[in-house]
């Protein structure tokens, strides 16, 4: 089980999950923070809004959103120099990909990215301040080692927490099942880097689970979105421009807790880094009851309707205490430490 360097039960320098260090108990999760950073502070590309009054540094780690070999556009767009008046267009085209819906959002922005190669040259070196996971996408074998070998070329081993084997997206209308025992075969023993392997609630992420600590995979996140349909009411046409999407934020925290208590009860003992609706440090708390050892914050607090940005600094505070709180537990907190 994971234990902490550091012998203090409220501060640390670091917590370690097997050979994953993190600064502390609370990352982010995927896509969200894009990049980790913007290239426009008017309008900042594929990050929050919320997160710009937010010390990400401070965090356990910040996951990237999905990389592929090549750049791809995805339902979306890789373009990040959006002047303020194109605005109108680009708030357009969120809405083919992005929608809020009752008690959470749903996606599909299939992969969209700039790729490998032009993550590590242009946005990489501005983030060396950050303790950051790099979250991997492929459709086959091949694509994986051809990923992890270009991580290891341009980051050596330590200088990031893990990267992050995404193999459990809908949005990018694929069978990772076909493929999921070729990657864990000939892509995690290439990493010089620790290797997460993302569970989708709807894949069989028990047999997943299992699979992954076989093949020397270091951690496990759970969950995924959940693969899901809203269409209009009145004509019947989907709101995404992939008809299904990915279900985040509030609405899936149960399925979340689920998974975690599953994964534990079947006996599962690679950590596990939770996400899925978590937004509150009671949040973190159930997550942490449930058997996680690192919790993330996704689209429950890094998303909001448009107006809702415009309260973007006050959530950020609520960010800031959430981490405050984490931060403390340099072990897994027991029934004192989560009671307070």
């Amino acid at each position: 089980m994971l234990r902490s360097r550091e012998t203090s039960p409220h501060r640390t320098e670091g917590v370690r999950l097997g050979d994953i260090v993190l600064r502390n108990r609370l990352v982010t999760s995927s896509s969200l923070l894009g990049y980790g950073v913007a290239n426009s502070p008017l309008l900042p590309y594929g990050m929050s809004p919320v997160s710009l009054f937010v010390p990400l540094a401070e965090f356990g780690a910040v996951t990237t959103r999905t990389l592929t070999v090549e750049p791809r556009e995805g339902h979306f767009t890789t373009r990040d120099d959006w002047a303020l008046r194109e605005l109108p267009g680009l708030l357009k085209r969120y809405g083919t990909v992005l929608r809020g819906t009752d008690g959470g959002f749903l996606n599909a922005f299939g992969w969209c990215n700039i790729g490998i190669d032009a993550y590590l040259r242009d946005y990489y070196p501005r983030t060396r301040d950050q303790r950051t996971i790099i979250s991997l996408g492929g459709f086959s074998a091949e694509e994986f080692v051809t990923l992890v070998d270009r991580v290891n070329d341009a980051v050596p081993a330590g200088d990031i927490a893990a990267v992050e084997f995404n193999v459990s997206c809908h949005n990018v209308n694929f069978d990772f099942s076909t493929i999921l025992q070729d990657v864990l075969d000939e892509a995690v023993p290439r990493s010089n880097h620790p290797v997460i392997l993302k569970l989708s609630p709807d894949y069989d992420y028990l047999r997943n689970a299992q699979q992954a600590a076989k093949a020397g995979v270091s951690a496990l996140t759970a969950i995924n979105t959940v693969k899901a349909l809203r269409l209009d009411p009145r004509t019947g046409t989907p709101w995404l421009a992939n008809r299904y999407g990915g279900l985040s934020g509030r609405a899936i925290k149960p399925i979340g807790l689920r998974v975690v208590s599953e994964l534990r009860e079947a006996g599962v003992t690679l950590p596990i880094i939770a996400t899925g609706g978590i937004r509150t440090v009671d949040d973190c708390r159930e997550y942490f009851w449930a058997g996680a050892d690192v919790v993330s914050l996704g689209s429950a607090t890094w998303l909001a309707s448009y107006p809702g940005y415009a309260l973007a600094p006050l959530r950020a505070l609520r960010v800031r205490r959430v981490l405050r709180a984490v931060r403390r537990y340099s072990t897994l907190p027991n029934r004192d430490t989560l009671s307070r």
